[in-house]
């Protein structure tokens, strides 16, 4: 028997969100990996890393769907875009907002970029959250996106079955990244979750990248429609 194949050699990304801390981490361990990496956001990275960039808004259906007639061959569509604005998604456009960007935008790239995964038998992965888990009383909008996350990826995963496609999502703990800021810097929010979580730090985003790289690979075919929580233990505690 040979030994698993974790290579994700040869394959080519795209990231939506790929400028930001968890995108760009993402991109790095891909293209260590011999992997070619095409980031997608809003705006370019404040530091360039030497990725292809293309500008994109996910909630804009021409804007996807251009991006998706410009790229050729694509092995692997990761879903990073995203943010949350604290004590304003009670607000139904805000709420709106930011569902349409973590959860329509995911079905958007997910539509226009599933012919090209289907060449490639590639897979989609997803980006949830521990509010995929948990409420979330100054971002319900985040909460809700997140967790209709892990019910689109469960529906797509079988959708997608018949063109050889897997979908799969990584739903992240608590990480040291800029759209997490203001919950390290507020100390009572701070304080709950590391009187909850094992690890007791924030983790870095570096540290997610090896399931995204892992759920990526041969060694992964035969997971398809599940959610991984890379959390440091806080949905077990």
């Amino acid at each position: 028997m040979s030994a698993p194949d974790f290579s994700v050699a040869g394959q080519h990304v795209l990231i939506s969100g790929g400028a930001g801390g968890i995108g760009s981490a993402f991109a790095r361990a891909f293209r260590a990996g011999g992997a070619e990496v095409t980031i997608a956001d809003i705006r370019p990275p404040a530091e360039d890393q030497g990725f292809a960039f293309e500008t994109l808004d996910v909630r804009d259906d021409a804007a996807v769907t251009a991006l998706a007639a410009k790229i050729g061959t694509l092995h692997v569509l990761i879903h990073c875009a995203g943010r949350l604005i604290r004590n304003e998604e009670h607000k139904p456009d805000v709420f709106r907002d930011i569902v349409d960007i973590h959860l329509v935008g995911n079905l958007r790239l997910a539509t226009a970029f599933r012919p090209h995964l289907a060449r490639t038998k590639g897979c989609l992965i997803n980006i949830g959250s521990m509010y995929s888990y948990f409420g979330a009383a100054m971002i319900p909008g985040y909460a809700a996106a997140k967790t209709g996350v892990v019910g689109l990826t469960r529906s797509l995963a079988l959708a997608y079955a018949e063109d050889g496609i897997r979908v799969n999502a990584i739903a992240p703990g608590w990480i040291n990244t800029e759209i997490s800021r203001r919950g390290r810097e507020e100390e009572a929010f701070n304080s709950k979750v590391m009187a909850r979580l094992p690890t007791g730090r924030w983790s870095e985003p570096e540290e997610l990248a090896g399931t995204a790289v892992f759920l990526a690979s041969p060694a992964a075919r035969l997971i398809n429609g599940v959610t991984i929580p890379v959390d440091g233990g806080y949905v077990a505690s």
